[in-house]
């Protein structure tokens, strides 16, 4: 028997949240990857770590948040912990490796495609092992041909925003991208869901674990607070919000000049010396050396 799967039962109030929250998540990782570009070779490793889980915890915070709107008739859903936890946790690390070989091989279409092609199959992962950690009194089936499209999305979607990382630097156009990979994420859970078929057993058994509101809501408290105090570092950051380098002090070594020359070198017009009138020729009386 087919159960009737309600993926909107808040309305609009779900998924406009979860896209927010994967946009924040998007633009606070963008910006730490940006970051991570302009300083030393011994600060990148953190900063890099720092996107990714921001990137990471905005993604798992998006699906559940989302998640916290579906509902399927006449069984209630639960949900495993230590599965929850897991999908978190290969979330942050997927995303972490595929920023690792971007933020340190560049942009360039070999290093782009890995990182993109293993930070969107760990999105995909993430997505249908926080599906696997749903308990009901019934089965989950995948149209084959929609999940294919679902991870097509994730991968097209972790390139585009790993792309970014590496190559916007205004504040602006890193808003724009997170907002365009907030919907590529968004569109790729809503397209899982279309894929889910579930199937009622119909045997009226005691499903096991935690309810979403005992579970899910005390557990997006730490990835929302974590955000939200990157979020602060973003704002007073002011290297992070421009994207560009600090200006460097010119060093003070002979032969390079004190500020730059914008053009070319001018010669300043040499002065008229003003003719005075000649003294009349007098005879000078020699002096000794010691009164010279």
């Amino acid at each position: 028997m087919q159960g009737t799967v309600d993926g909107f039962s808040y309305g609009l109030v779900t998924p406009l949240v979860a896209y927010l929250m994967a946009c924040l998540g998007g633009a606070l990782g963008l910006r730490c990857t940006t970051r991570a570009m302009l300083v030393a070779q011994s600060w990148r490793p953190g900063w890099l770590a720092l996107g990714s889980a921001a990137i990471g915890s905005g993604i798992w915070t998006m699906h559940f948040v989302a998640m916290m709107g579906f509902r399927v008739a006449d069984t209630p859903i639960r949900y495993d912990r230590a599965m929850t936890f897991a999908s978190l946790a290969v979330a942050i690390v997927m995303v972490g490796i595929g920023i690792f070989i971007v933020g340190y091989r560049g942009a360039g279409g070999a290093a782009l495609f890995t990182g993109g092609t293993i930070t969107g199959l760990g999105i995909a992962s993430m997505h249908y092992l926080g599906m696997a950690s749903m308990s009901l009194d019934g089965s989950l089936e995948y149209n084959t041909l929609t999940v294919s499209a679902s991870v097509v999305i994730a991968m097209a979607a972790a390139t585009a925003a790993l792309w970014a990382a590496v190559q916007v630097r205004g504040f602006l156009w890193s808003v724009g991208a997170s907002l365009v990979m907030g919907l590529a994420v968004s569109g790729m859970h809503y397209t899982g869901m279309a894929a889910l078929d579930v199937h009622m057993h119909g045997t009226a058994e005691p499903v096991t674990g935690d309810s979403p509101a005992s579970l899910l809501a005390p557990m997006l408290i730490g990835p929302l607070a974590f955000l939200v105090l990157a979020g602060v570092v973003v704002m007073f950051d002011p290297l992070m919000i421009t994207g560009q380098p600090p200006e460097r002090p010119v060093e003070d070594k002979p032969g390079i000049p004190a500020h730059p020359v914008a053009g070319p070198a001018r010669r300043p017009a040499p002065r008229r010396l003003a003719l005075r009138p000649r003294r009349p020729l007098t005879r000078r009386h020699s002096r000794a050396p010691q009164n010279r």
